[in-house]
Parts: structure tokens; sequence; C-alpha cells
């Protein structure tokens, strides 16, 4: 496998953030909080990924730019590095782009090469996933890390689970075997908001990068989102009996150890149909 680098000068002692696209991610909480990242810090194109050997073309096709019915250029979809630097000139190295379909364990040996080389002190993952928690309380974080140490400086889920793997998790284990700390931080967002964009949970993703791997991160744009965002879904919730008491459910059980499970399916309606209606309320359709 090879990679093509760009002409650029990467920075010392970074911190590698990585925030692929292909697992799932409720309310848009990684890809949310990689924009502000990206809009942010000051960065460019160091490496970029042979897609040929790592994506399946079919399932993400390529882009072609057409003007005036003419093709132009066309545009693959690639894994690439972005390095750089944050607010305050810290070393940041971004790995965005798909998430690969082939060859995941050459993929992942050949980053942590170059993560070696630019003498990366930490990986850090940006995730979410759908949990019983309500919008009304503060979005939660859990960690999944290469030391107890890490993981309990973000917090974690207790006991034992067995979950499909991403890509950071198997770059983290490489980058353990040579002595680079890796961490995964995975937003808890409440089930029933994980359709529509929920900045709120992107806001705490971000803290919690900034507090994990010492980066100066400019919060208060997306916080002000985000406060309008919960506005919004507490209006959408006031407006339905059945909504009003899912979320007092969870409340009551926020900060204990249940899963989703652990609330009765038949008062709990469904993401989808939290967000249709979230939908028809921004068009203006519900008063």
């Amino acid at each position: 496998m090879t990679h093509a680098r760009r002409d650029v000068e990467p920075p010392q002692s970074p911190v590698l953030i990585v925030a692929l696209e292909g697992w799932i991610d409720p309310g848009y909480a990684a890809a949310t909080a990689l924009q502000a990242l990206l809009d942010q810090f000051d960065t460019q194109t160091f490496a970029v990924f042979d897609s040929d050997e790592l994506i399946d073309q079919r399932a993400r096709r390529p882009r072609v730019r057409v003007n005036d019915g003419v093709r132009g250029r066309i545009i693959w979809p690639a894994p690439r590095l972005r390095t750089g630097t944050d607010l305050t000139g810290s070393g940041v190295t971004f790995l965005v782009g798909p998430e690969p379909d082939y060859r995941w364990r050459p993929f992942a040996r050949e980053v942590t090469d170059i993560a070696l080389e630019l003498g990366t002190r930490l990986v850090v993952g940006l995730g979410a996933f759908p949990a019983a928690t309500p919008h009304t309380r503060p979005i939660r974080l859990s960690a999944t890390a290469s030391d107890p140490a890490l993981s309990h400086r973000i917090g974690y889920r207790p006991g034992s689970i067995e979950v499909p793997a991403r890509m950071v998790d198997v770059i983290g284990s490489f980058c353990a075997e040579v002595g680079i700390p890796s961490i995964g931080l995975l937003a808890r967002v409440p089930h029933y908001v994980g359709a529509m964009p929920f900045p709120a949970a992107s806001v705490a993703l971000l803290e919690g990068l900034a507090q994990i791997a010492e980066l100066t991160v400019d919060t208060e744009p997306l916080a002000r989102t985000a406060e309008s965002g919960l506005r919004q879904v507490d209006e959408l919730i006031a407006q339905s009996e059945d909504h009003i008491e899912m979320v007092r459910q969870l409340e009551e059980q926020y900060g204990g150890d249940e899963e989703p499970s652990a609330i009765a399916e038949e008062h709990i309606p469904s993401g989808d149909e939290i967000a249709a209606e979230f939908e028809r309320y921004l068009r203006g359709e519900i008063q």
C-alpha cells in the first residue's frame, strides 16, 4: 500500500485526531465536531492514501464535476492526513475521509508508521453512539483507551461488552504496540435525536478532546448553536404527552447504568418518529 505526500512541513509532536466516516454517528456528533476543528485550526493536506487499494468504489462512488454539460474533474474518495496547529500552536494531525473498506491491518500499520515518524504523542478518536439519556442533561462521554489512566480521565462504561470495531480501535492497538497511547471519545447521544443534527454532543466531544489532548479549542460558536437546538427539541417534546413521559423516565434513570432496553419500548417513540416530527416543526407544519 502506498500514500502520496505533499510538500508540507508537519508539526512536532502532534496529536493524531481520527475522524473517519463509516461508523455510526448519531446526531452528526463527530462530523460536526471535526468540521468545527478544521474551520478553526490551520491545516494542510499532508498525505493521501490510495483509494484503489482501500475503497469499494461502487459503495462510495467518486464524484464528477459537470460544468455546462462538460465533464470535469473526478473526485475520488480516499483517507487523507491533514497536519497543522491548534489555536495556540500545538501540533495536530487529522485522519479524515472514508473508513477503508479493505486492507484494514496494512492501512493501520501505515498510519502507525507515519504517526511514529511524526513523533505523535497521542491518538484520539471522535465518535458517538445512541444512548438512553435525556437531552435535558449534560452529554456524557465514554472512553475506550490503551491505558486505564486515560479512560479514567474521561469516564467509561463499566463491565465487559463486545461491539463492532472502528478503524481508530485498530490504529490505536497498533500505535500502543510502538508506545503511542490512544483513546476513543464517544458521545452518548439521546437516542431520539440521533437522526437530526445535535451539536450539544459535538460540543462535548470538543471539550473532551481539549481536556485529554491539552489542545486549545474554541467551542463558543458551536455552543450557541447547541443552545438553540436544545430549545427547539424542548418545544417539540412539549407538544406530545408520550414524548414528555419518555424524557421524564430518562431523567429518572440519568446517572445509572441502565441500557436503552431497561425502559419499556411501548413508552418510547422511535428516534425516526421524533426526527420526522422535528423536521415538520422546522418547516412550520407543527405549531
